[in-house]
């Protein structure tokens, strides 16, 4: 699918990783290339032509993203480096003055390392008490634990749309009116999700939300912050600077600018932004349901194949996105990776970011298999072929 749009596939390689990074199409490195050599200025700084077709491209992007996740308003998309500094914008500047000490954040173990260790840092420097949701025996989280570990003292639920190891789809929705009805907040790390599903704000009904340019075939250094425009308002900007402040003339005497702009501190990652514009034109010129359609079709096929090798133990059988999990028997997740890398097939081995998964799955690394838009059943067949034979895989090793 749409694969003469990659050059990185010129390579002759074959790219599994795509719940790392994703590869940028033409139509996103060509955005980016024309803002460099056609009209590379400033954002919001200059009184002249080229200055003011940035502007004009920057905040159309900014309502690109609005319409792509079904905002209520383009105020309420503030553009970061990606969703680790979202969280962690969202956690020093609103959370950090809203919680107090023994205030309740429910997270779960499966979730990536951007949305446990700012937690980790409130209940360091603030005394909160950060609470595991309980999961089922597919890893999936269970909802009655969910119910019944509420309190008085629980403030926020914090969690991934999809994780990026086990890849279980959670019901956001439904989690986020239980949470409502208990005036909790929702936060959703959608880093995993937003190239594969269609996020729909208004729907879902979330308080804050965090996504990744570089996992939706966009450039690397660029993500998005929503947040409700009330919560927004009241939050502290992350950084002073240039470009987020309306004058100051003593320390006293600080006026700041309207949303979005008092979270924008400096220069923006402006060809980043250009460019992630372009990739979401590109995940709707093909359609996201076409595109998850694709994706899950391509782990059911592995998913089938993988189970008649006895020697490998899928960690993620039962999973809804786009991630297949595995361990080959008496082999190093990191071997694995070396062995098929000398094939040219690209995969991800180790902990993915997510320390805590061992504590639940009892398995500490693991590798990683995750489909993007380009990926097809003939390299599914070249994976497999390669695992196929576990002594030319122990022979290898050796």
């Amino acid at each position: 699918m749409n694969r003469d749009d990659f050059k990185m596939l010129n390579q002759d390689i074959i790219y599994f990783d795509n719940g790392a990074t994703t590869f940028k199409p033409n139509s996103v490195i060509n955005a980016m290339c024309d803002y460099y050599e056609n009209y590379s200025a400033n954002a919001h700084r200059g009184d002249y032509d080229i200055s003011y077709k940035v502007d004009l491209m920057y905040e159309g992007v900014r309502e690109k993203v609005r319409d792509f996740i079904n905002a209520k308003e383009k105020e309420e998309i503030i553009f970061t480096s990606g969703t680790t500094m979202s969280i962690n914008l969202m956690v020093d500047s609103f959370f950090s003055k809203y919680l107090e000490p023994g205030d309740e954040v429910l997270i779960t173990k499966t979730e990536h390392a951007s949305n446990v260790l700012p937690w980790f840092k409130l209940a360091n420097t603030k005394g909160i008490k950060i609470k595991y949701i309980d999961l089922d025996s597919s890893y999936h989280i269970n909802m009655d634990s969910l119910y019944k570990m509420v309190t008085n003292k629980t403030k926020v639920i914090s969690l991934a749309y999809i994780t990026n190891v086990i890849g279980d789809l959670r019901n956001i929705k439904e989690i986020t009116k239980f949470a409502h009805e208990h005036n909790i907040f929702v936060c959703v790390d959608a880093a995993q999700a937003a190239a594969h599903i269609k996020i729909d704000i208004k729907n879902l009904d979330v308080d804050f939300l965090s996504l990744s340019a570089h996992k939706m075939y966009g450039p690397t250094g660029v993500g998005v912050l929503y947040g409700k425009k009330e919560l927004l308002e009241e939050a502290d900007p992350y950084m002073l600077g240039g470009g987020m402040n309306e004058s100051f003339d003593n320390e006293n005497e600080v006026v700041l600018k309207d949303l979005p702009y008092k979270f924008e501190a400096g220069t923006q990652n402006i060809a980043g932004v250009i460019g992630f514009g372009a990739a979401i034109d590109y995940i709707n010129s093909i359609g996201i349901d076409k595109i998850n359609d694709h994706e899950i079709s391509l782990r059911k096929y592995l998913i089938d194949k993988l189970e008649k090798l006895p020697y490998i133990d899928i960690i993620n059988y039962e999973s809804d996105g786009a991630i297949v999990t595995f361990n080959v028997d008496k082999i190093f997740s990191q071997d694995i990776a070396y062995y098929l890398n000398k094939y040219n097939i690209c995969v991800r081995a180790g902990n993915h970011c997510a320390k805590l998964v061992k504590n639940v799955t009892g398995v500490t690394n693991s590798v990683r298999v995750s489909f993007g838009i380009y990926n097809t059943e003939e390299e599914v067949d070249e994976l497999v072929n390669l695992l196929s034979d576990y002594e030319k895989i122990r022979n290898e090793m050796i």
